[in-house]
């Protein structure tokens, strides 16, 4: 029993640093990469890095505040799924 506990934190630990759910469609109906890093631009953001995950489009660099974070999103309709902001 005891051995139980110390693989429960892991799972819990591994769920918890993975990247979010932003969307279960195909990525072939989501917004083209291109498209979407102009919407970005338009709405103020510095991208830095942007990357694709399983379900999600991401990026690093900076709000329009100017402040450093790490933005998840959805690829289909853009919207705002999870944000890091650095301190």
């Amino acid at each position: 029993m005891s051995a139980f506990y110390p693989l429960l934190a892991a799972v819990l630990t591994s769920t918890a640093l993975a990247s979010p759910k932003c969307t279960m469609v195909a990525p072939e109906h989501w917004m083209p990469q291109t498209k979407f890093q102009e919407k970005l631009r338009q709405d103020g953001y510095q991208v830095r890095k942007f990357k694709t995950t399983s379900h999600c489009y991401a990026i690093y660099g900076h709000d329009k505040a100017g402040k450093k974070v790490k933005v998840y999103f959805n690829p289909v309709n853009g919207s705002v799924v999870k944000t890091k902001v650095a301190h």
